[in-house]
């Protein structure tokens, strides 16, 4: 049998099941129906079983002991360990790019997009639009730098952390445009690619993982900073899950 169909259907009830979650559209707590989510998206309920497995072992819905499943609630404490948890994966990542040597050829792309982040980082006033293509450079950079890694176990771990609301290299960015700092914050993100690259390049593993490391932790600095202030919370794709004030 021509399993391409069925493939088709899974791919889209899982990317129509994870924006339900992140955009509110399915409460934390509540429990999914499979037959309900049959209907409301449209497709087979082999499908819908399969997506929710795979939202499982993202962490987005936890399995009940009588059956089914439960979209799930984060604390601060999680999120932050998700925030870590990543630096660390890209920190692996960035010492093997170091241990492999990579040729000029390999580096290139990094180097571009590190030029591209460098060209707008410089410019006097950032727009929305700025904004925006900071978020789409900087995933690249990110992007790159686990691919020149060449290992799929660190690529796949990474993959299944930056689904978790708040872990993205890129999550907080938008809230950075309203913050006083927020040149300054882009100035020091860029100035850890910057390092990273120069690591890589040079060889050396343990500074390359040391500076990957330190520079997920910029997430953690945003994360306090919308933490404290409601109206930035808000405006977070996923904020629906976060259960304030309490850390586990």
């Amino acid at each position: 049998m021509d399993e391409t169909p069925r493939n088709a259907q899974t791919t889209r009830a899982l990317l129509q099941l994870r924006e339900l979650i992140l955009n509110g559209g399915l409460a934390p707590g509540e429990r999914v129906a499979e037959l309900t989510l049959v209907e409301r998206l449209g497709v087979s309920r082999t499908p819908v079983r399969l997506a929710l497995g795979r939202l499982q072992d993202e962490g987005l819905v936890e399995g009940l002991p009588s059956g089914g499943f439960v979209v799930r609630e984060f604390t601060e404490a999680d999120v932050a360990d998700a925030i870590d948890l990543r630096g660390m994966l890209e920190g692996m990542a960035a010492r093997r790019c170091a241990e492999r040597r990579p040729g000029p050829d390999e580096t290139a792309p990094l180097r571009e997009c590190l030029g591209s982040l460098d060209a707008l980082v410089r410019r006097r006033d950032l727009s929305l639009e700025d904004f925006a293509d900071y978020i789409r450079l900087n995933d690249r950079f990110h992007g790159l730098l686990v691919a020149l890694a060449r290992s799929p176990v660190i690529q796949r771990e990474i993959e299944r952390i930056l689904h978790l609301p708040f872990s993205s290299p890129g999550a907080f960015v938008m809230v950075q445009r309203e913050l006083a700092e927020s040149r300054e914050i882009l100035f020091i993100a860029q100035d850890h690619h910057r390092c990273i690259a120069e690591a890589v390049e040079a060889g050396d593993g343990m500074r390359a993982e040391m500076l990957a490391r330190e520079h997920s932790r910029l997430a953690r600095r945003n994360l306090q900073v919308v933490l404290g202030n409601h109206r930035h919370l808000q405006r977070l794709r996923g904020a629906s899950l976060l259960r304030l004030g309490e850390e586990a």
